[in-house]
């Protein structure tokens, strides 16, 4: 059989898939590995799938301990892995993620494992379906590796300690925070736990953690992406989508997790809006003539850390090498963060909403956890100022009201002056540090926390941000550069954001989680 197979920029015959002449297969490095890497060596009959989910099943039970990424392995993931391993041996088309093993934020719903949200109060939650972008990653022939711990309830961009599972750890430096509310995902990928990870970003989440942990992390424009079946904190700000160590890794699962969804209404605003083919804008030319605007305000801040600014100076001088054109823009952004109601505080409502799609929901008001004791106490006092607001009322019904997205003045007009400024100067998209500090001790995460940039413009307005590495603050603390652009321009943020990348190669594993003897590496 000489059927060519092509699945995410690979094309293979079966032929070397069934081959008995070559050697047989073993397992092989997954330190750094990328989802083509791993396709290949399986596509050429160097490994299977089983061996690279067995491969990263003895990478969590070696070294999750420290960081505590991981809350669940999934205890079907050799046998998924052994259905990729016959289904090639039979000649079968594979998905574009064919055995991918994915890291997946434990506030996405599984049906097979439970979703917590990080409370301890759905513990034995088993949701009925999986959420779209689970669902969508199995369709093409991903396995989820893993579920991973977060902030509880998504609550903070500070740190990721819940009440289901504890504190988990920047795999950077034990001593510091990953961030929150993605940073079980952002560690664990990080630590090359799994191949990639779905996080969630309602103001930071996913960006954030990404930053601290030398990763790449997208935010979608609102309404590209579903978020059907993603546990909420706010579903007009709530974002879901991949967190990876490459563009290319991270730009491969966005194309098959973007779209049209009908279990997600928002996506009707970006319904015929995405790109054919993501992959298409990995361009390592991408900077050549391109315009991009630093943002002042997310740049000249107050205290700043000069480690940090003298890293983002660099990343600007590289992309001048690589062919942009850079240039200072300015705005008055605290008059546009002053408007009135831009963030609606409506998590009460939105759970109540999420709890009446389980079958047996554990509680359906989650206010009553206060009663309960069931919340981790860096929780109780997010939860108590959100539980003084309606339950089961639509926040646009309220007085006075909070509309969805696309009917709320305020946030349009932030994101009309956004685009204004930038097509004032005709720039592709804004540039600033995802970060402009450093990630907070773990004993100080309240008192240290500071410099989150992303917070500021991309959620309350909806437009799509990249963070991707731009070097190392204090030897060996991630820092990240964080992409801005207009509405739907995702493919441009991926091209900008890739060349970048290929031009700077910073992204480096964290010390301490080297290669397993089973991975043919060395203890």
């Amino acid at each position: 059989m000489t059927r060519i197979l092509r699945s995410a920029g690979l094309a293979v015959t079966v032929g070397a898939v069934l081959s008995a002449c070559g050697p047989s297969p073993q397992p092989i490095p997954l330190v750094e590995t990328t989802i083509p890497d791993v396709q290949a060596a399986i596509l050429d009959g160097r490994t299977t799938c089983r061996m690279v989910v067995q491969g990263y099943l003895d990478r969590i039970a070696a070294y999750d301990e420290p960081v505590n990424a991981i809350t669940e392995v999934n205890p079907r993931a050799l046998q998924v892995a052994d259905s990729v391993d016959a289904a090639l041996a039979a000649g079968d088309e594979p998905g574009a993620l064919f055995c991918v093993p994915v890291l997946v934020k434990d506030n996405f719903d599984t049906h097979d494992m439970v979703t917590t949200g990080g409370s301890i109060a759905l513990i034995n939650s088993l949701p009925p379906d999986d959420a779209f972008m689970v669902r969508r990653i199995r369709e093409e022939g991903a396995i989820v590796l893993a579920k991973t711990n977060l902030a509880e309830w998504a609550f903070t961009a500070r740190q990721s300690v819940s009440s289901a599972y504890d504190t988990t750890r920047n795999a950077y430096a034990l001593d510091r925070v990953p961030a929150g509310s993605s940073g079980g995902t952002a560690s664990g990928v990080a630590a090359n736990l799994g191949l990639i990870g779905l996080g969630s970003d309602t103001g930071n989440s996913i960006r954030g953690p990404s930053s601290h942990l030398s990763l790449v992390g997208i935010r979608s424009t609102i309404g590209l992406t579903s978020r059907d079946g993603v546990i909420p904190l706010s579903f007009d700000r709530d974002i879901a989508g991949p967190m990876g160590r490459t563009v290319a890794d991270v730009v491969r699962v966005f194309d098959v997790v973007a779209g049209y969804d009908a279990g997600d209404p928002y996506t009707e605003l970006g319904r015929g809006r995405r790109e054919p083919d993501y992959t298409a804008f990995l361009n390592a030319d991408g900077l050549q003539g391109a315009r991009i605007g630093v943002l002042v305000p997310l740049v000249d801040v107050e205290d700043p850390n000069e480690e940090i600014r003298a890293i983002f100076d660099q990343a600007v001088a590289d992309l001048r090498r690589l062919g942009a054109e850079v240039m200072e823009v300015d705005m008055d952004l605290d008059a546009e963060l002053d408007r009135s109601n831009l963030f609606c505080r409506r998590f009460r409502y939105d759970i109540w909403t999420y709890t009446g799609t389980l079958e047996n929901p554990p509680f359906r008001d989650v206010a009553t956890l206060l009663e309960t004791g069931q919340i981790h106490e860096h929780a109780e006092r997010t939860l108590r100022n959100y539980s003084q607001l309606p339950l089961d009322v639509h926040p646009a019904q309220w007085d006075p009201p909070c509309p969805d997205y696309p009917d709320h003045e305020g946030r349009q007009a932030f994101l009309a002056a956004v685009a204004a400024v930038m097509d004032s100067v005709r720039v592709d998209a804004l540039i600033y540090p995802s970060w402009t500090h450093p990630p907070a001790h773990i004993d100080r995460a309240n008192e240290e926390y500071r410099g989150d940039n992303s917070q500021l413009v991309a959620p309350p307005t909806g437009m799509p941000a990249i963070t991707v590495p731009m070097g190392y603050s204090y030897g060996n603390l991630p820092v990240g550069l964080q992409i801005l652009g207009r509405p739907y321009s995702e493919g441009r943020l991926f091209e900008l954001a890739y060349a970048y990348e290929q031009g700077t190669l910073h992204r480096r594993p964290p010390e301490g989680f080297g290669e397993l003897a089973s991975e043919g590496g060395e203890d």
